[in-house]
């Protein structure tokens, strides 16, 4: 009897990489599971894509000891191997990112000086989107403080959304709600791997990414997860690692083809059956090589 429950506990999280335990206390800890929350599934339909943005990390964060658990994500899902950024420094590449151009901004300014009226993901999807920022004051908050910074928030520069931020570009809270069709996650900048050592990055990611493998999205294998960096901090090349989890995916690929943010932009936006934005209509989509 006591074998048989434990086999259906097992097989009751054959989805999530990590397990959430409850301690005496009511507080929630994590236990590393050895199933992979990706290669579980031949078809499906996405209806929900997420992004982690991370910051001025290289390549090299992949096989660091200082990274273990982005390393296990690596290991058990999908890896774009030859993925590149779009500028330097932070700013410019969100607004690729979100808008398939960098609309001549070569600083970090705050979005008082950038007032974008042009179209993005945000505009594309109306109401369907959420942002959850990590430390950010206020919903929607244009000026950087602490340990948030504006130039990480690119719905905050898009002046045609105005109307619609308040209510979706929300700071970030537990448990998060990824019921829009898409969520970018942007942790503060010391989480994000920018202000403090790549081994605080790794651990905000073991505690978040379980709670989206956890999710109904991707238990009802609805969502697709991509974890990225806005740029390296090696100006020759800019390239980052780029980690692709979804059920379809298989476990442990490794993708050689030349990507970029115009590729994510473009791949979010044909998943969600919209057209594609400046730079995405030409950059290739990493659907194919990711069986999403």
């Amino acid at each position: 009897m006591k074998l048989r429950k434990l086999v259906g506990a097992l097989a009751a999280i054959a989805l999530m990489l990590v397990a959430p335990i409850s301690t005496s206390s009511g507080a929630s800890t994590s236990r590393i599971s050895t199933t992979s929350p990706c290669g579980v599934a031949t078809t499906t339909q996405y209806t929900h894509v997420v992004w982690i943005m991370l910051e001025n990390v290289g390549y090299s964060v992949v096989g660091s000891h200082e990274a273990p658990y982005f390393n296990q994500l690596v290991a058990k899902c999908g890896l774009a191997t030859h993925y590149y950024a779009a500028s330097h420094p932070s700013l410019p590449n969100y607004i690729a990112l979100t808008s398939g151009s960098t609309q001549g901004i070569s600083d970090d300014g705050e979005p008082s000086t950038h007032p974008l009226s042009v179209p993005s993901i945000f505009s594309q999807l109306g109401t369907n989107w959420r942002a959850l920022d990590e430390s950010m004051p206020s919903p929607c908050d244009g000026v950087t403080s602490g340990v948030y910074a504006a130039r990480h928030n690119p719905a905050v520069y898009y002046t045609s959304i105005a109307s619609t931020c308040q209510q979706n570009d929300v700071p970030l809270t537990l448990p998060l709600n990824l019921s829009a069709g898409f969520t970018l996650i942007t942790p503060n900048i010391c989480d994000d791997m920018h202000s403090c050592p790549v081994a605080s990055g790794d651990a905000w990611l073991h505690r978040y990414v379980p709670q989206i493998l956890s999710s109904p999205q991707y238990q009802k294998r609805s969502l697709v997860l991509f974890i990225t960096f806005d740029e390296n901090d090696n100006a020759a090349s800019n390239q980052v690692p780029t980690v692709v989890i979804s059920p379809t995916t298989p476990r442990g690929e490794k993708v050689a083809a030349k990507f970029s943010h115009y590729s994510l932009l473009k791949t979010t936006e044909l998943l969600l059956h919209l057209g594609q934005l400046g730079n995405a209509a030409t950059a290739p989509s990493m659907i194919p090589s990711f069986h999403l």
